[in-house]
């Protein structure tokens, strides 16, 4: 198999509004994937019906090859753009939660990562800033030895040395074994380096689709594909 989720004439509709609108589409497994497009392109949507918390109006989902589902989601590590954690948690109570809780969490690497981030682990998250709550939130999905990893918006409203510790540590998470890792984000600038593939959102549909060795090859950069295919 190599793709790892692929997306068949699916539609998403609230009331008249479409969310997705027909999409057809498949992610290349062992990659470093930006999924990108405005807000409201459907970018969301897409992830959490990834991970079971909405079903397509009509059209298939396949994720790992099967039809998402709760059981699924064990070897899937899901940030979504709304997380938060437990106000009263400090740092390595959070990390401990997260063992208990997530299948597939190894602890150890967990710590290392809270340390490498700058993360007390007597800090309680109700009194972090943005930017140390994001990268918690960031550990706790990386901590995982899971196949796909979904990040959506990871730089969303954080400060620059936040995302620059977060880049640091998906770098850090890439070297390890064979993964899949799809992130939404409208800060390109920041992962560009990052990414092996790319996906372009408009209003529901893909606009465009390819491999970033290919843009490069025509002397394109991510950020001058985008300005093209979005404007």
């Amino acid at each position: 198999m190599n793709d790892i989720v692929t997306f068949q004439q699916v539609v998403k509709s609230y009331g008249r509004k479409r969310a997705l609108d027909g999409i057809t589409l498949s992610f290349p497994k062992g990659k470093v994937i930006g999924l990108l497009g405005e807000n409201g392109a459907g970018k969301s949507t897409m992830f959490k019906m990834m991970v079971n918390l909405i079903q397509p109006t009509s059209g298939e989902v396949r994720v790992l090859g099967q039809k998402p589902s709760w059981r699924l989601n064990e070897r899937i590590a899901y940030l979504s753009d709304r997380a938060r954690w437990y106000k009263h948690h400090s740092v390595e109570e959070a990390i401990r939660f997260g063992a208990r809780v997530f299948p597939h969490f190894d602890l150890e690497k967990a710590k290392q990562m809270a340390a490498f981030m700058k993360l007390e682990p007597t800090q309680i998250v109700g009194d972090m800033s943005k930017g140390q709550e994001a990268r918690l939130q960031l550990l706790l999905s990386l901590a995982r030895d899971v196949d796909l990893i979904l990040l959506d918006e990871p730089f969303s409203g954080i400060d620059l040395l936040s995302r620059e510790k977060i880049v640091e540590l998906m770098i850090d998470t890439l070297t390890e074994g064979e993964k899949t890792i799809i992130i939404s984000t409208h800060d390109i600038h920041e992962v560009e380096g990052l990414f092996e593939h790319v996906l372009f959102l408009k209003g529901g549909n893909v606009v465009s689709q390819t491999d970033v060795e290919a843009l490069r090859q025509k002397g394109l950069s991510i950020q001058e594909e985008y300005r093209r295919v979005m404007g």
